[in-house]
């Protein structure tokens, strides 16, 4: 097996658990929050988590639809309309984020050995395959960080924790240095 090779298969495994990290970080959100804080919105020039979800959903979709043939921002997508509401329901959010993770990994899934060295596009401009997904990745993590912070300001008291909660990292520290050295991903061990 040649060293490229073990690269891109070493570089996918790490980026699709990386991206499964953000959108289980997104999961557990939307699971604290009802209906009105999916929508809430605390003035007309910040984002609700529906509309971020629409977004995210809008460029999954744009990003990652045959994405080593066509390029990733494409003629369809009407990114201006992610950013308003049309009445949809919490149902409709919540398909939409399934829908825009499944295209993502579904195009994560097609990569390969043979076409590792594809130039992808996204509006004229090539990207190794790394660059692109490592573009997505941090769009994804900055907007699913800012869903965590806006569910964790309307729950408060009641917000439950995505990591490590405050005043436990002693413990948390203890229980992983009690095991031996081990080389895993560290979502493996969550």
């Amino acid at each position: 097996m040649c060293a490229s090779m073990d690269f891109s298969e070493n570089y996918l495994s790490s980026v699709k658990k990386q991206f499964l990290y953000y959108k289980s970080l997104g999961d557990k959100t939307l699971n604290q929050l009802n209906e009105e804080e999916l929508f809430y919105s605390s003035d007309e020039s910040n984002n609700s988590i529906a509309i971020i979800i629409k977004h995210l959903w809008g460029n999954m979709m744009s990003r990652w639809t045959n994405f080593m043939t066509e390029d990733g921002e494409k003629a369809w997508r009407k990114r201006d309309e992610e950013f308003i509401l049309h009445n949809e329901s919490k149902q409709t959010i919540l398909e939409k984020w399934e829908n825009g993770w499944q295209t993502l990994f579904n195009a994560l899934d097609s990569i390969n050995a043979q076409n590792f060295s594809t130039a992808i596009y996204i509006r004229n401009m090539g990207h190794s395959i790394p660059e692109a997904i490592n573009r997505q990745l941090c769009h994804y993590a900055y907007h699913v960080g800012q869903m965590v912070l806006i569910a964790k300001t309307l729950k408060k008291e009641q917000w439950q924790s995505l990591s490590i909660a405050k005043g436990a990292s002693k413990d948390y520290n203890k229980e992983k240095f009690s095991k031996e050295k081990r080389n895993i991903h560290f979502t493996d061990d969550l």
